[in-house]
């Protein structure tokens, strides 16, 4: 990218106004950081972008897959991989004070960069004190969350260990429409039950989506009164 002016460049760019005043293919183009003979690090990244169509697709390649496009090899391939990677690791980081649950929103904020454009369901759940704060988030499994085959003993296994006061439950649908299955309530009903009997109270479950358009990217099945006795009040 030496024959781009240097207000032009993307690295300059960014040192100069910020990450965020930078477009998509110039912060990919900064993690490629050299084209090819015959296209700039710029044009390679625009390229990959328009063969993918958007971030969500390009961040569900794997690396030997992104490694085969034309001028990406595997060194550019790690750099995107490993980028997305850390994204959704700082997603997820609770604050050393512990974040403070006092609503599902707030567990979406906190898990949507590492659930939400997932292709398999994933079931996470959250370690709460007495004061609803975050002690730990547990992954339970991957894969299906299907009432029959679900184990609800793995749900509490880290709360009892750890002496949680409540837990609230979080699972993605990949589909990015977070409306609950009737195996998501059943689930949820089994776990409020098995919570009441270890004296572990089941907060919320929260569906994990996409958003579009005016729908959120979430579902509380507790404000929907699915699987609890009622919904929350006001």
């Amino acid at each position: 990218m030496r024959e781009l002016p240097s207000s032009l460049r993307p690295r300059e760019r960014l040192l100069a106004n910020g990450a965020e005043a930078l477009a998509n293919d110039e912060l990919l183009a900064i993690l490629f950081r050299t084209g090819t003979p015959d296209a700039s690090a710029l044009e390679l990244a625009g390229s990959l972008l328009s063969k993918f169509g958007d971030l969500i697709r390009l961040q569900r390649a794997s690396a030997q897959e992104l490694a085969h496009e034309p001028g990406v090899g595997e060194a550019k391939a790690a750099s995107i991989v490993a980028a997305f990677e850390l994204g959704k690791r700082f997603m997820t980081l609770v604050p050393e004070d512990g974040m403070q649950v006092s609503g599902p929103q707030d567990v979406y904020r906190l898990l949507q960069g590492a659930m939400s454009f997932q292709e398999q369901e994933n079931v996470r759940v959250l370690l709460l004190n007495t004061r609803n704060r975050v002690e730990g988030v547990i992954t339970t499994s991957v894969g299906s969350l299907n009432s029959s085959t679900v184990r609800i003993a793995e749900l509490f296994k880290d709360a009892v260990r750890r002496q949680a006061a409540a837990i609230v439950l979080a699972h993605n649908h990949p589909s990015g429409d977070p409306t609950p299955s009737a195996d998501d309530v059943a689930v949820t009903r089994k776990a409020v039950e098995a919570g009441k009997l270890l004296d572990i109270e089941v907060l919320d479950h929260i569906v994990i989506g996409q958003p579009r358009g005016d729908r959120p990217g979430w579902v509380s099945l507790r404000e929907r009164g699915l699987g609890f006795d009622g919904p929350v009040s006001a």
